[in-house]
């Protein structure tokens, strides 16, 4: 199989408002309600959040291909435009996204060593995420990956209020 990670840009948007409906779908639509879903997903999702955030400099997204296949996304943030901690010194991986049915092949490996390349070339000291306390599968993956728990923060679902957990890397001391 051929990896290829590519930039996103704003081109892409309609290519982006489907991977991310597509993925956050299948990640949290087993454990949440219909009505909480097409909440948030209209929230975060619609085309022009979207294209703010592809227009913010402090923002990157990029896709992941498996052979020509779009198997994956990723978004990272830097301060100011991080959903919490905003340090100068660090980069947040805010999305972190691979299809279902790519799972299990070493696509999310790839994408989070683009991630932690990305992290290395602009001399951040770290990389932070939030990843649901519940998402059992996320937090063992983060964990293999060598992030360990460094704290907590509330995530608006809808109308509910979730507990995330800030998970980080440290690159350099």
């Amino acid at each position: 199989m051929t990896i290829d990670i590519r930039l996103c840009t704003a081109a892409d948007l309609d290519v982006l408002q489907q991977i991310a409906y597509t993925t956050y779908r299948e990640t949290f639509g087993p454990m949440n309600t219909e009505e909480t879903m097409e909440k948030y997903l209209h929230a975060a999702f619609n085309k022009e959040h979207l294209r703010g955030e592809l227009t913010n400099r402090r923002c990157t997204f990029y896709f992941l291909y498996a052979d020509t296949h779009l198997a994956g996304y990723l978004k990272v943030n830097e301060a100011p435009a991080q959903t919490d901690i905003n340090d100068p010194d660090s980069i947040e991986i805010e999305r972190f996204y691979i299809k279902k049915e790519y799972q299990g092949k070493g696509l999310g490996g790839a994408l989070m060593e683009h991630a932690l390349r990305l992290v290395e070339k602009k001399k951040k000291r770290y990389v932070w995420l939030g990843v649901w306390e519940k998402n059992t599968a996320a937090l063992s993956f983060y964990t293999t990956m060598g992030f360990q728990e460094a704290g907590r923060h509330t995530f608006r679902m809808g109308d509910e209020v979730q507990t995330d957990l800030i998970m980080k890397k440290v690159m350099a001391e």
